[in-house]
């Protein structure tokens, strides 16, 4: 009896559990039912909205233009009104007056009065990318991810990106101060820099140990595919690659897929995908001359950005390379300069950059597959010794040559020696030593 009284029990209890569960599903599809959905408006509909809104800004500008308490310029309003709609959208995007359209010509010659950084703004804030190699905000000591709170005695609070640099380009040899808010500093502290013709050597490569080819890629412009792949030509007796992508700001797109395509042979590349199908694209890569066999290690950090972040990126998905150093700075946006008129123009974003694994680079960046902090290698006593006793022999050698003069052989193998990293340069170095490291590894296991 207790049995049967037992299995009723939990029939009640099972039906009354199923019953809970419909009512709750009849409960929320109610309320459903009784929140608002979107409206779908018919082309004649949309066509109304839309000459609504254009009204009220005709209106807006019209009663500026009539009552503001300056006299202003109906085209000054208007570019102003440009100004802030396109600075809105995102970072990248921006309006482009006759002035400002004519320096972007005047930098994408290759040569102009500067400072050699790249800037883009982060969480509201004009930030450094990366300064260029060689050029004076590098000898000036700028470093990726330093916020510049002043240019001269104006804040960059409210600045766009085309506003800073219009202020920061300007004729050689002349002085210009930024303030710097920088990461461990307790206060800002000021800079001054002397501009110059900013020329940049995009590539250039040394040897480390016996086998080891250490490639540096400033920045993508376009001669870069081509540079990477002289520099492998001319070294045959590279068993490993390191290519270094520090503080690389980026550059022109189809040389970040070219570099990649160097070293695989199939799949995609990266991909772009925005609002309009045309511009929706897919870079594949081709078994043309690809380097499949060479270990590979790639160097980034926080100045490594856009076109850098496609090739780390792309290595990284593809697993054709092991990425070292820091998380890159995230900037995977595409712009494109659309002419208004034959002075002016607009740079508008258009698309995002997406990786072979389907993942986006913008806000995010490429993390690391091992994370390396910048610094000098941490050494032994007796190791440092070493080292310092072998600079002060260095030092005594150069004091000699002073005193004897340099023979035609020792200019020679001078010569040749910039062309090495020696263990003395990778102790200074600890991302670069931990990837020399990583890739001794990737040889030894790649052979078996």
């Amino acid at each position: 009896m207790t049995k049967n009284n037992n299995i009723a029990k939990s029939r009640y209890f099972l039906l009354g559990f199923i019953l809970t569960i419909i009512a709750t599903s009849l409960l929320l599809s109610a309320k459903a039912s009784k929140e608002p959905r979107a409206k779908i408006l018919t082309p004649q509909e949309q066509a109304q909205v839309r000459l609504e809104a254009l009204t009220k800004f005709t209106k807006v500008i019209s009663t500026i233009e009539q009552y503001y308490v300056d006299d202003v310029d109906i085209n000054e309003i208007v570019n102003k009104s440009l100004d802030g709609l396109l600075s809105n959208l995102d970072a990248h995007s921006s309006f482009m007056s006759a002035k400002k359209f004519k320096d972007m010509r005047i930098q994408t010659e290759g040569e102009f009065g500067g400072l050699g950084i790249t800037v883009g703004i982060r969480d509201g804030a004009l930030t450094v990318i990366a300064p260029i190699e060689g050029t004076p905000a590098d000898k000036a000591g700028l470093k990726a991810g330093d916020i510049i709170l002043k240019i001269e005695n104006k804040s960059t609070l409210s600045m766009t990106i085309d506003e800073a640099v219009a202020i920061m380009r300007g004729k050689p040899n002349t002085k210009i101060t930024v303030t710097l808010v920088r990461k461990g500093e307790l206060k800002p502290f000021p800079v001054t820099i002397i501009r110059d013709i900013i020329k940049i050597d995009s590539v250039y490569s040394k040897k480390i140990g016996e086998n080891i080819l250490y490639i540096r890629v400033t920045s993508f412009d376009r001669h870069v595919v081509d540079d990477v792949k002289k520099a492998i030509d001319n070294a045959d007796y590279e068993k490993g690659i390191i290519l270094d992508l520090r503080n690389n700001p980026g550059g022109l797109l189809d040389q970040a897929v070219g570099l990649v395509n160097l070293f695989v042979k199939s799949g995609v590349i990266v991909s772009q995908k925005g609002r309009i199908k045309s511009e929706n694209k897919e870079y594949k890569a081709t078994s043309f001359g690809t380097i499949e066999d060479t270990p590979i290690v790639v160097l980034i950090n926080g100045g490594s950005a856009s076109a850098s972040e496609i090739v780390s990126g792309g290595l990284q998905d593809l697993k054709r390379a092991v990425v070292i150093g820091e998380q890159s700075f995230g900037k995977g946006s595409v712009q494109v300069i659309l002419p208004i008129g034959k002075e002016e123009g607009l740079r508008l974003t258009i698309a995002k950059y997406y990786l072979p694994s389907g993942r986006t680079i913008q806000a995010k960046g490429v993390v690391p597959d091992i994370i390396v902090y910048p610094g000098a290698v941490p050494t032994k006593k007796e190791n440092e010794f070493v080292i310092k006793e072998k600079d002060l022999k260095k030092h005594l050698e150069s004091e000699l040559e002073k005193v004897d003069g340099k023979t035609q052989k020792e200019k020679e193998d001078n010569k040749e020696h910039k062309n090495i990293i020696s263990d003395e340069k990778l102790y200074k170095d600890n991302q670069l030593k931990s990837s020399v490291d990583i890739l001794k590894v990737l040889m030894i296991t790649s052979k078996k």
